[in-house]
């Protein structure tokens, strides 16, 4: 993990918002696959780190990520074709345990 920002307390620290709820917004990177990424694509690295968010909903957690597949689409290179498949079958396999467990 790349970066982890608590919303909840970013809030209340700058706007004074107490009583938000709970919502993280994890960065996530894997450095070869970055590397791969911005070898063929410089400007990749606007949509760096890929971002996953977590937060509760009632009484569930919810975990949530854009699709690589989508995301990447934007820059329309073929050559990150591969990579985002790779970064979502990563994405399916943490997010099927994570889901298992619970």
């Amino acid at each position: 993990m790349l970066s982890d920002i608590n919303l909840q307390a970013k809030l209340e620290e700058k706007f004074d918002l107490e009583g938000y709820p709970e919502y993280r917004i994890l960065g996530a990177c894997n450095p070869p696959l970055a590397e791969q990424g911005l070898d063929a694509e410089r400007d990749l690295g606007a949509l760096l780190p890929c971002n996953v968010v977590v937060y509760k909903d009632d009484s569930d957690v919810v975990v949530s990520a854009v699709d690589p597949n989508t995301l990447l689409s934007v820059v329309e290179n073929p050559a990150l074709d591969d990579i985002a498949e790779d970064v979502r079958d990563r994405f399916d396999r943490v997010l099927d345990v994570a889901t298992a467990e619970y």
